[in-house]
């Protein structure tokens, strides 16, 4: 299925936009479940582990309440093989699970290396015998779109959608990002044209384009500006919650139909559990969802 339509019966099954990012670190375990797999196997084995059984279980506990999941890639590469496979693992359980994925690996590269990181995400490099081999099972990956059309197109190629770095949410993204150019407009300005001109002819049923773009809650303004480039774009929305912004910031990019963002919070959900008192890591992250799915909604 086209990924923007997989992601749209997701958002209208569920009714929600929240995309729940699964970015373990040790220090966000509870520690019951850090006693079970502390001392198991090497260091890496362990917190691969650990990282696998906490996944598992927020996933169980958000699933029907979320449109989509989002693990970002270097939690789980720091730790080496064993890393990956958790990562691997985490990705079929919410495909077993019928959540949408996106694989937060924000890469950039060119020809036949940007075609190979959509295999990786997607599928399709080819075996010893010519024929396909499957990949990591995501709807979506990330990509640094700012090596212009030679690093998006092999993405595309392997059949999955991406989300282009346009406006970041991090605090130094006005360095570059902010930069008036010559001819009008900022640099973030030229590359949401640029996602609309790579999306344009690569529409789903729903309306809405399979190259979607990064746009930070934490520059609403921004957001509004860039809807009226990229109107047929799926926004993914990082920095709500603990990076600040609040919902009504969140949905600034917001199509008129109600349609075309997706917002994502990570340590807020996983990490829950921290404010609940309770080592259920599963149940404070579904408790965690469910208001933010009721802020979304209210302020959308």
């Amino acid at each position: 299925m086209h990924a923007a339509d997989r992601l749209d019966a997701a958002i209208a099954e569920t009714g929600s936009i929240a995309c729940v990012g699964l970015d373990p670190r040790p220090d966000l375990l509870p520690p019951a479940l850090v006693d079970r797999h502390r001392g198991t196997g090497s260091s890496q084995e362990a917190v691969a582990a650990a990282f696998t059984e906490a996944n598992r279980r927020v996933i169980d506990a958000i699933a029907g309440r979320c449109a989509a999941v989002k693990p970002q890639a270097a939690c789980y590469e720091a730790y080496g093989l064993p890393g990956w496979r958790a990562l691997q693992d985490t990705v079929r359980h919410a495909v077993d699970a019928g959540i949408p994925v996106i694989l937060d690996a924000k890469r950039g590269d060119i020809g036949s290396t940007a075609a190979h990181y959509g295999q990786m995400a997607f599928g399709g490099a080819p075996d010893l015998r010519g024929e396909a081999c499957s990949g990591m099972g995501a709807d979506w990956l990330t990509v640094n779109g700012y090596l212009g059309s030679d690093g998006v197109d092999p993405v595309l190629a392997a059949g999955g959608g991406v989300f282009v770095l346009v406006k970041t949410s991090n605090p130094g993204s006005g360095e570059l990002q902010d930069l008036e150019l010559a001819g009008g407009g900022t640099v973030a300005d030229r590359m949401a044209d640029r996602v609309a001109a790579w999306g344009a002819d690569r529409l789903g049923a729903c309306g809405l384009s399979d190259v979607g773009a990064v746009v930070g809650a934490t520059y609403p303004e921004h957001a509004a500006a860039l809807r009226e480039r990229m109107p047929d774009t799926v926004f993914l929305v990082p920095g709500y919650g603990a990076q600040g912004a609040s919902a009504s910031d969140a949905v600034a990019g917001v199509r008129s139909d109600g349609r075309g963002v997706l917002v994502s919070s990570s340590r807020g959900i996983t990490g829950a559990w921290q404010q609940t008192g309770s080592d259920d890591v599963g149940a404070a992250a579904r408790g965690a969802l469910d208001a933010m799915n009721a802020a979304l909604e209210a302020a959308r």
